[in-house]
């Protein structure tokens, strides 16, 4: 069946905190999709679901047992996106191991166990997020740009495995999503200095995200495929 748009159907957002996730979740109901934003933590996530008519629920990526009562509760879903992200940044020397599982347990692990136990659920499809930092590597980022190109492989894997089921990835670049509004007063020169390095000449808006998200849950054509979405940030 040819599905073009996400109306009528069930979307499971994991990692439902970020700022992409509040761009796809408001424009995924905004179409006419059902959507649960899940994390760690469902309270923190209710603001955001209330704002914009989601439900939320408890997924927790270092932990199996809450991904299985998911799965033991759910009905059947047509799309689950993975954007849980806990870095592990630092030089190589300085690594806490604690962190670095917990950096693979986010992104590579984690949605290899939603795969585990909501594969049977799913109708449609499940969509990870990469990220620049696996075609991009840099001092301090080690950790990062191996769980990120891990991503890349496992949507290959796992789409072979689940077909009919599609598996694909989306690997953003810098993106202005709130995450580094942590940079202060240096925030706007570290976004102007991206965009003036990168082939795009602009770095990314979540709703720029959302809109390539929604495209890959979409088309029923595409699956094992890691969408760059960087302003072609990892060849600059």
């Amino acid at each position: 069946m040819d599905i073009t748009t996400l109306a009528g159907q069930d979307l499971l957002i994991v990692g439902g905190g970020s700022g992409i996730a509040r761009a796809l979740a408001a424009d995924a109901v905004a179409e006419g999709a059902t959507v649960t934003l899940a994390g760690r933590d469902p309270q923190r996530l209710a603001p955001v679901a209330a704002q914009v008519g989601a439900a939320t629920a408890r997924i927790d990526l270092t932990d199996e047992g809450s991904i299985a009562a998911f799965a033991a509760t759910s009905g059947p879903l047509d799309h689950v996106v993975s954007l849980a992200a806990a870095p592990a940044n630092g030089p190589v020397a300085e690594l806490d191991r604690d962190a670095v599982h917990t950096a693979f347990d986010a992104k590579v692990v984690g949605p290899l166990l939603l795969a585990k136990h909501l594969a049977p659920l799913v109708r449609g499809s499940f969509l990870l997020f990469s990220g620049v930092a696996a075609w991009r590597p840099a001092p301090g980022r080690s950790v990062m740009a191996t769980t990120n190109g891990a991503v890349a492989f496992l949507a290959e894997a796992l789409a072979v495995e689940l077909a009919p089921v599609r598996v694909n990835a989306l690997s953003p670049g810098i993106v202005d999503s709130g995450q580094w509004d942590r940079l202060g007063d240096g925030k706007d020169a570290f976004l102007a200095a991206t965009a003036a390095a990168n082939p795009a000449r602009r770095t990314g808006t979540p709703a720029q995200v959302s809109a390539a998200a929604r495209s890959l849950l979409t088309n029923p054509f595409v699956t094992g495929t890691t969408l760059h979405v960087d302003g072609g940030g990892r060849l600059a």
